[in-house]
């Protein structure tokens, strides 16, 4: 009998529809990777099984990236697994396959996305030719038993969906090309000097930038001004009330964003004015008035990052990592990767449901306000709540009918959050009674507003939160989450005003000009970033651009943290508390762009128009060749314009230091691609030809760092470097005298030149007092230049040749480490708790005990268990209560200890189990010569590498007066096949050797 396979994008839907077709089909029998009976066969992707590639013989690999092979524009795409999901991708293909499976329904997402991920698994199942099976649609906005019957009821043709199916392939082809040669131009430019300085764009993620370098820039060139506001104090016969000048016909002035009505520029003004209503009687009139409040909407996913980051400083990243295990793991949330603020208009009954179980949970402080909801018949339709008008392909975040158990505290907070929420949007409005009063005296008038809270409704939810929590956590984003609650909480504290009397005049007691200076725009947090994405179609001036990106933004909520992460990871922003801060290399990338005149990759225009065009093509308006012809037109234009410009530098605003050349003395100014003496002032620009480049081995220089380079003539050591081949890598950077040319140059340090540690220099330490005894051998552990080290570590008289490791740094992570602290760990195993560590990749602060782990034969970080106000996880019998990391805050262990202690837990069945036996599939051979150093056991090349780094430094074989350059011992020769090797050729090396 032939069977239909249904092609979910998600398990839990592909469940959902299991159980949905059940009553009218009959039992399904579970298999590993489906459901079958005998007329259904229904399994699930996990998102995209599946991308798009550049076929071989039309791509170039990374070390080629030059104008000679650009652009690259296949004339077809070849597809690739996604490596995370091959095992899956091959189970659905397998079924699609299967000869009694004679035709597909596509049940993915009812979007551009789902439709994408289902035409390239068909795509991919067929192979060489097409799978020639034929498709439904299947096109759900709610999952609901009876919605999902009726859905099936009602299948879409594949012609039907045609248009769609051309926008999403467009779509996804048209960021490969912008993005791959995009990338590519720019790192082609940005490398003709020597090096490789990978410089990265992207449709979403450079305007993004742009947003951030914008608001950077405002910043810098901010002006503060000083400005004055009139207070005073009016007495009547029940009390004394505050009032604040204002001009009553004051208009907004465009020109002047700055100007406000309550505002005075000129201090002898404010003063006057003050002097003049000081002690005389004022009229009164007040108009009084009921304002209601409504609960903000339900939470989408950017509303949830946006309110997550100001309340609990959590990312973007993380929230999303919470709100997916909520979703998969405990089954407490609906999936979360949704743009949509409503319901489907029949998910009542199950709103009603979640309610219920509410109600009946264990959740104290809000079961009570479940069942008030219930009783009181709250849970009814609304338009505001439940309207299929604004369901996208997901509706909104809301918590589920299953009650969940042992949540993290991280999780805990999150499910609260989306709790309240759903919970205050059925409740009423919060009631207040404003008053709003002016009072005139000598011709001058002052604005006191008062609020009371006649019925909390909504509010009643959040109680003390709403005015400690919330307030304090969405100010200190720069109020950057969904604002409606803090601003509701922050009027039920306001204090009603004293009553006046009818035709009662009062008396200003007091009135003063007080001295206040503009501030500059605040930078861009993660929540108010979020915002700036969602909202980018606003600031399109083309109407048709506007109203295509109405709904859009940049990006979708589910890739707005991963893009953000992004920027990061490519050394384009830093996170400094809750602040973006954007880097050198940022502003660079924006420099460039215009310079080149492509400034479209760095403007939301863009996906304005890609979302006009690709929305003309769903309507079967716009053929795909024509987008796809203007795509490679314009991919063409980026290449041409990086590749043709022969100018030697980009036009920008660029900085002047304050430190002279070290060879003349003249004024050293940064220009696009370097920092260069322009001579003496009045010279004309003539330096002498002193210079270094901004971007040394790929990383930009920022100006405070180039100052400190040029005056100190030293700084770091610095990471973000990285070698030809791509390996990163550590140094300091000095500026020192050519010994050929007596001119200065930039030169890497690898080392201390003085550390007796490579030089063989012997060291003495008689005259001081040990620290204690080496935890490794036993031996006394004294200080030695910026590290605490074993006294076998280094050279003495008494051993020339070092036979101990220990050695821990007298810095770490920022976080000075005293003389005390290393006794203390000697002594008893670790350190008190330190609490000034900066994380290398969040570059947050973190707290953790310092303490030596034998097993790793160094000193690693260990982590407290917090004590939660949760019930706790369940874990496994044994289970550690601390994280240990390397205290050299650069490895796995050491970042994941770090992401444990910013709140991000492991999930509890890892404890549980046994670990895996050491792999070698992905180790490869050492030929003999290489085995002869590091062992004959399969490694991974990164691993190789380490081993032969630890054999050159315990052997003493970098080149003293150059540690780029290794000196070989025989067995080292035998490798490397010649004496000496500079070290970025060890990597090339190496791979010759392992087979």
């Amino acid at each position: 009998m032939s069977k239909t396979l249904v092609i979910a994008e998600k398990p839990s839907v592909a469940q959902d529809i299991v159980r949905a077709l059940t009553p009218v089909a009959g039992r399904f029998d579970k298999h590993e990777d489906h459901f079958e009976n005998e007329r259904w066969v229904v399994t699930s992707a996990v998102g995209h099984l599946v991308e798009i590639q550049a076929p071989e013989e039309f791509d170039v690999k990374r070390g080629k990236w030059s104008f000679a092979h650009l652009p690259v524009i296949p004339p077809y795409f070849d597809l690739k697994p996604v490596d995370k999901t091959k095992s899956r991708l091959n189970a659905v293909v397998k079924l699609a396959r299967r000869r009694d499976v004679t035709e597909l329904v596509n049940a993915c997402d009812a979007g551009r996305e789902g439709e994408l991920i289902f035409r390239l698994i068909e795509q991919y199942a067929g192979g060489a030719k097409p799978l020639g099976k034929p498709v439904w649609r299947l096109w759900l906005q709610s999952m609901t038993p009876q919605a999902i019957r009726d859905g099936f009821d009602n299948l879409r043709s594949n012609a039907q969906m045609q248009g769609l199916a051309d926008a999403a392939r467009s779509r996804s082809e048209a960021d490969w090309l912008v993005g791959i040669n995009g990338t590519r131009a720019m790192t082609a430019f940005n490398s003709r000097d020597g090096g490789f300085f990978l410089t990265t764009v992207g449709r979403v993620q450079t305007p993004t930038l742009s947003i951030v370098v914008e608001r950077e820039e405002k910043i810098r060139k901010f002006v503060p001004r000083d400005y004055w506001e009139i207070h005073a104090a009016f007495d009547v016969q029940a009390g004394q009330y505050p009032g604040r000048w204002f001009d009553p016909n004051w208009k907004k002035n465009p020109d002047d964003p700055e100007a406000r009505a309550d505002r005075l520029w000129s201090k002898e003004q404010a003063q006057a004015i003050a002097d003049a209503v000081r002690g005389h009687s004022a009229s009164v009139s007040e108009e009084a008035k009921p304002v209601t409040q409504a609960s903000p909407l339900l939470f989408d996913l950017t509303s949830l990052q946006r309110e997550a980051n100001g309340r609990f400083g959590f990312s973007a990243k993380t929230t999303l990592g919470l709100a997916q295990a909520l979703y998969e793991k405990h089954k407490a949330l609906t999936y979360p990767r949704t743009d949509s603020r409503a319901l489907p208009e029949d998910y009542l009954p199950v709103a009603r449901d979640t309610f219920t179980m509410l109600a009946g949970s264990g959740m104290a402080h809000l079961a009570p306000y479940a069942r008030q909801a219930l009783d009181e018949g709250y849970v009814r339709p609304s338009k505001r709540i439940f309207d299929n008008a604004k369901v996208s392909d997901h509706f909104a975040i809301i918590p589920t009918t299953q009650a969940p158990s042992s949540l993290s505290e991280a999780e805990q907070k999150l499910y609260d959050l989306v709790v309240r929420r759903f919970l205050a949007v059925f409740f009423p409005s919060a009631e207040y009674q404003v008053t709003t009063r002016i009072s005139r005296v000598a011709g001058h008038a002052f604005k006191t507003e008062g609020r009371v809270l006649v019925k909390p409704g909504w509010l009643a939810i959040y109680g003390k939160e709403a005015a400690s929590e919330i307030d304090g956590g969405a100010k200190a984003a720069d109020r950057a989450a969904d604002r409606a609650v803090e601003k509701a909480a922050e009027r039920t504290s306001t204090q009603p005003l004293v009553p006046v009397r009818p035709g009662e005049s009062a008396r200003t007691a007091e009135a003063e000009a007080r001295a206040l200076r503009t501030k500059a725009p605040p930078r861009y947090s993660e929540a108010t970033l979020l915002g700036a994405m969602e909202g980018a179609g606003k600031q399109v001036e083309d109407e048709e651009l506007r109203s295509a990106m109405q709904d859009k933004g940049l990006g979708t909520p589910a890739t707005r943290a991963a893009t953000i992460e992004g920027l990061i990871a490519e050394k384009y922003m830093l996170r400094e508390g809750r602040e973006l801060v954007p880097t050198a290399k940022a502003r660079q990338l924006m420099t460039l762009l215009q310079g080149l005149g492509v400034k479209e990759l760095s403007r939301a225009e863009l996906t304005g128009e890609w979302e006009y065009k690709l929305a003309q093509m769903e309507r079967g308006q716009l053929p795909r060749q024509v987008f796809m012809q203007q795509i490679q037109e314009m991919t063409q234009k980026i290449v041409a314009k990086a590749k043709e410009y022969d100018r030697d530098s980009i036009p920008g605003d660029y900085a002047t230091l304050a430190s002279p050349c070290p060879d003349c003395g003249g004024v050293v100014k940064e220009n696009y691609r370097r920092f260069a003496c322009t001579g003496q002032p009045g010279s004309g620009g003539a330096g002498c030809g002193f210079s270094f480049t901004k971007s040394p081995a790929g990383r930009t220089f920022e100006t405070h760092e180039a100052e400190t380079l040029l005056r100190e003539r030293r700084i770091g050591p610095l990471e973000g470097f990285r070698s030809k081949a791509g390996w990163p890598f550590t140094a300091e950077v000095a500026i020192v005298r050519d010994a050929d040319s007596g001119q200065h140059k930039l030169e890497f340090d690898f080392g201390d030149d003085a550390s007796s540690e490579a030089s063989g220099e012997l060291v003495d330490f008689a005259g001081q007092d040990s620290l204690g005894q080496c935890p490794a051998c036993g031996a006394p552990v004294f200080e030695h230049g910026s590290n605490y080290v074993c006294s076998r570590a280094v050279p003495t008289a008494q051993q020339p040749v070092p036979s101990c490791g220990f050695k821990s740094g007298k810095v770490i992570l920022q976080q000075p480490v005293e003389r005390a602290q290393m006794h203390k760990l000697l002594a008893t195993g670790k350190t008190d708790l330190l609490d000034k560590f900066i994380s290398l990749r969040t570059r947050r602060p973190f707290k953790a005990h310092l303490a030596w782990d034998a097993a790793a034969g160094k000193v690693n970080f260990e982590f407290e268990q917090r004590e939660s106000k949760y019930p706790a996880r369940k874990s496994a019998a044994g289970a550690s209560k601390t994280g240990a990391a390397s205290a050299g805050g650069t490895s796995a262990a050491a970042k994941k200890a770090i992401k444990t202690a910013a709140g991000k837990t492991t999930p509890a069945k890892a404890a549980a189990k046994t670990p895996r036996k050491a792999s070698t599939a992905a180790g490869k051979t050492p030929s003999a010569a290489l085995a002869a150093v590091i062992g004959p056991e399969p490694v991974a090349r990164t691993e190789a590498m380490k081993k032969i780094w630890d054999y050159i430094k315990a052997h003493n074989l970098q080149d003293p007066q150059d540690k780029r350059t290794i000196v070989a011992d025989d067995r080292l020769r035998a490798v490397l096949g010649q004496d000496r090797v500079g070290m970025f050729a060890l990597a090339g090396i190496l791979g010759q050797h392992l087979g």
